[in-house]
């Protein structure tokens, strides 16, 4: 997983939850659903790297 994945996927996650926070602090149901979709596509962004790291740990496991 590259540094600007990492990190990308990480600024998802933490402005999805201050979204979230301030939408459960506010009321406003828009807000905290919005920030829970932004904590999601975070997550999934860290699983599609994760998934392309372990192809790449097998194709060169088949290289040796």
């Amino acid at each position: 997983m590259g540094i600007e994945d990492k990190f990308q996927a990480a600024a998802d996650k933490i402005s999805g939850k201050a979204k979230e926070t301030a939408g459960e602090a506010t009321g406003n149901e828009e807000l905290k659903a919005e920030g829970k979709a932004d904590q999601l596509k975070g997550h999934l962004k860290d699983a599609a790297e994760n998934v392309k790291d372990a192809a790449e740990n097998v194709k060169d496991a088949f290289k040796k």
